[in-house]
């Protein structure tokens, strides 16, 4: 017989199960038995309760009922569209005591749990519940925080302090919420919530759990015996870097995803524990991006139409930036590749389909230069360089070398493109002290700032159809001057035409997201990279 110990069973996912198998059976008439009791009547219920028997379902350990709600609850995980739907009963989720289904994974130190959420129907009470929870134990009366999502108007961090102990709560001002995150920073729990399209509001609360919680997806009828349903999709856990992780060196893991931009539906395509940056989409449908490693930063095509990927030969340019950029036609690709002692990035072209031996753009000679876009006739390039100790936008020629300054400023100029009709070039500048998205004419002329929120906003990517303008937005309180790795930042979207911008994702990740175009060719869908640490099962 294999012992409790080989197999890992856990007195608090043991104890509830068992409970409610006794009592439904009358082997347990008038009282809960004692702990020794307990383990010699697992002892006896091994065979069917060994660890083995957990039902992992999509990123989740498992799921079962807490509480043993009158109804039986489950969960159904769709693979194609990474989309859980969850079904549960019970009486409530308040007081000292909590009925719920629930979709959970053991997850030790600080985490981001974010989702997309929706009830499936009317339903029957203003209380019925979904959201995220991180508790203790699988007790009805753990100690735990949520973030709650109800059936009318009311969100809340709803928070238990001690096993046993009332509810409470800190509602949030968000109503009938799409967009939720849960997030443990140390022993402070912060809820975010909006509505899709819009910025997080968020409240925090400072409670002691565990190290390690059960975490994951709930939901609770609020009418014992009534079965409500909710689907959870773009369902994440992060693991989020070190406090003090060094940039450019501690990289964790990373997610290619694809998101259609009407819905903000999200679907991860690949992952990897390195770091993977800045897809472009190619008019074959494929995803060009970089895998960085100790000794080569290469690039990667990843096919949509099977799931395969290869290397781009990009011949002797071995240590390849987040900077490549597709021509208009699709026909030929520009990189930035870091050359020499001094690592100075430096263009080159070469044809989509890779080659032993690009063609030098720019020269080292003259000083730093990050490709960001090409005119759409293919003949010249636009780029961030620093000449002059002056981070400018800069035009080259390709056929003669000859570079022209597009900008003069003292502060820095980043991220050029150009719009799909050649009439502009989009842009990023710190001149006002944020970082903002700019325009100009193609010569430099009538430059003009199109964002004026309270964000940093980088990268502005047209839409090839030349009707939206995608951007990533940092929060506030970084140096404007800087887009750096790993924060909680969003994807925002805005009419080419003028008008408010929209909030479309919700995302861990920045510099490496979306640092080059990454629009499908219909203008429908866009490419980019999120980020947590990973540890991938061995295949």
């Amino acid at each position: 017989m294999i012992s409790l110990s080989s197999t890992q069973i856990e007195f608090n996912i043991i104890v509830p199960t068992l409970t409610s198998l006794l009592m439904r059976t009358k082997l347990l008439p008038n009282a809960i038995p004692n702990r020794m009791t307990l383990v010699l009547l697992i002892t006896c219920f091994q065979t069917s309760l060994l660890f083995g028997q957990l039902e992992p379902i999509g990123i989740f350990d498992h799921h079962q009922d807490v509480g043993d709600p009158k109804l039986k609850g489950s969960v159904v995980y769709d693979k194609e569209n990474q989309t859980y739907t969850l079904s549960g009963a019970g009486k409530n989720m308040w007081t000292t005591a909590d009925q719920f289904h629930f979709a959970w994974k053991k997850i030790k130190g600080d985490f981001i749990i974010r989702a997309s959420v929706k009830f499936i129907g009317k339903g029957t009470a203003d209380h019925r519940k979904i959201g995220i929870i991180a508790r203790d134990k699988l007790t009805t009366d753990s100690r735990y925080a949520d973030a709650c999502v109800h059936g009318d108007i009311l969100s809340s961090l709803q928070y238990r302090p001690k096993d046993g102990d009332s509810t409470y709560q800190v509602a949030v001002s968000t109503y009938h919420p799409t967009e939720i995150e849960l997030e443990r920073s140390g022993n402070t729990f912060i809820f975010s919530a909006a509505v899709f399209g819009e910025p997080y509001k968020s409240v925090t609360k400072e409670l002691a759990l565990n190290e390690e919680v059960y975490a994951g997806l709930f939901i609770c009828s609020h009418v014992e015996d009534v079965i409500e349903k909710a689907v959870f999709s773009n369902v994440q856990i992060i693991i989020p870097a070190a406090k003090d992780f060094v940039p450019y060196r501690d990289y964790i893991g990373s997610h290619l995803e694809v998101m259609n931009v009407a819905t903000g539906h999200r679907k991860i395509l690949h992952s990897a524990p390195n770091s993977l940056q800045a897809p472009n989409w190619t008019p074959d449908n494929k995803l060009i991006f970089n895998s960085l490693s100790p000794t080569e930063n290469l690039l990667y095509k990843y096919d949509l139409k099977d799931g395969s990927i290869s290397k781009l030969n990009t011949g002797f340019a071995n240590q390849n930036n987040n900077d490549h950029v597709l021509s208009f036609d699709g026909k030929m690709l520009a990189i930035s590749n870091h050359v020499g002692p001094s690592r100075t990035s430096t263009i080159f072209t070469l044809p989509v389909t890779g080659s032993d031996t690009p063609t030098k753009i720019t020269s080292e000679e003259n000083g730093q230069s990050y490709l960001h876009g090409w005119s759409p006739d293919g003949k010249k390039l636009i780029f961030t360089g620093q000449r002059n100790k002056e981070w400018n936008i800069i035009s080259i020629d390709i056929a003669t070398k000859k570079e022209t300054n597009l900008t003069e400023e003292a502060t820095l100029d980043d991220g050029p493109e150009y719009s799909p009709d050649g009439k502009y070039i989009y842009f990023n500048s710190v001149r006002t002290g944020t970082m903002k998205l700019w325009r100009m004419k193609p010569d430099g002329s009538e430059e003009e700032q199109i964002t004026f929120d309270e964000y940093n906003d980088w990268f502005p990517h047209l839409s090839p159809d030349g009707k939206w303008i995608l951007y990533v937005a940092f929060p506030k309180d970084i140096d404007p001057a800087s887009h750096p790795f790993y924060k909680k930042i969003y994807l925002r979207l805005m009419p080419a035409a003028g008008g408010v911008a929209r909030t479309i994702a919700y995302i861990y990740g920045g510099q490496g997201t979306i640092n080059v175009p990454s629009w499908s060719p219909d203008s429908k869908k866009i490419a980019f990279v999120s980020n947590s640490k990973l540890e991938l099962p061995k295949k």
